[in-house]
């Protein structure tokens, strides 16, 4: 049994799959394997670990249909045409539940930066612009007592809330397809609709999926809608908001700020006016990036690929409709 993996990966994962019988190639080139390449290898192999942006689409399943089992390094999908890997009875396996504190710290981060302005103003030492201050020169804003606003209560978003409450005394608000009981008991979260999470929020932190549904749901309506003190944080998908409007919202000072780990598109290109902007934070896709937690994502994905090359059920499977 053979695993074609299109990055390295921790080496536990690796010695996990190893001891199970699986032999382990891990693709080497720090590049993106292009589409007809990736077809060319996995056609001689069984199972494949997409670890990175490899696009899992109808075309290459039509081609690759013979893999038991493709397991990604990522809790996220929508780099993969499911329902077309259901068709051919391969099932997907993601790495849920393990990536959660870290995405948090990121979000939570990136919160911090942008209210004191703390990118920019180290750009500033950079370049020598280090000297005279007057007393209401480059200032912040305070996050304590403030209403932080999520998009997509998970639990991403309650450890963010968990964050929040502890060290800033947030009040938190969240609109989400359906309720949190557990936040709202925990921590006193109040569900709003999607216009009042707007309205309302001093910090609005996004942390669902990328659907048909939330894509660029971020756009300037509802930039137009949040407060102009408002600060907007994306660390869930680059796609969930529109990139352009982004800048224009915070150009025209309809927003105060926005931290992101996610770009649309992604990677973001250097000479993008969000990294010069004065109450942005950029970061490159960083959330899950702990040496913790990419082992334990590893780990994961290596467990999915034992399994659906021992014809068993996946530990953490997108798609189990393929076992009925």
């Amino acid at each position: 049994m053979k695993v074609f993996v299109t990055r390295n990966i921790a080496p536990e994962a690796v010695q996990l799959m190893e001891e199970a019988g699986v032999a382990v190639t891990q693709w080497q080139e720090r590049r993106e394997l292009e589409p007809e390449e990736l077809i060319g290898h996995c056609m001689h192999y069984d199972a494949l670990l997409v670890a990175g942006k490899s696009k899992i689409d109808r075309q290459f399943l039509q081609v690759c249909h013979h893999l038991k089992v493709i397991a990604l390094h990522s809790v996220g999908y929508d780099n993969v045409d499911v329902d077309a890997a259901s068709e051919y009875g391969i099932p997907i396996g993601n790495t849920p539940g393990v990536l959660s504190a870290a995405t948090a710290e990121t979000a939570f981060l990136l919160m911090m930066a942008v209210s004191r302005k703390a990118f920019y103003m180290h750009r500033r030492i950079i370049n020598g612009e280090w000297g005279f201050n007057a007393p209401m020169d480059n200032l912040g804003i305070s996050l304590q007592g403030k209403t932080l606003g999520i998009f997509g209560l998970g639990k991403i978003g309650m450890e963010l809330a968990r964050k929040s409450i502890a060290v800033y005394d947030m009040k938190v608000i969240y609109h989400n397809r359906h309720h949190n009981e557990e936040a709202e008991a925990k921590y006193d979260a109040e569900y709003v609709s999607f216009e009042e999470l707007l309205q309302r929020s001093d910090v609005l932190s996004v942390h669902a999926a990328l659907t048909p549904e939330t894509k660029e749901r971020f756009n300037m309506d509802a930039f137009r809608q949040m407060k102009s003190t408002a600060i907007f944080i994306n660390a869930a998908r680059g796609g969930i908001h529109n990139e352009q409007h982004l800048i224009s919202a915070l150009n025209s000072g309809i927003i105060w700020g926005a931290g992101l780990d996610v770009t649309n598109p992604e990677p973001m290109l250097p000479d993008n006016p969000l990294l010069t902007m004065p109450t942005v934070a950029v970061l490159p896709h960083i959330g899950s990036a702990t040496v913790e937690t990419r082992t334990a994502m590893a780990l994961i994905a290596a467990r999915n690929v034992v399994a659906g090359l021992h014809s068993e059920p996946l530990p953490h499977a997108v798609n189990p409709e393929v076992y009925s």
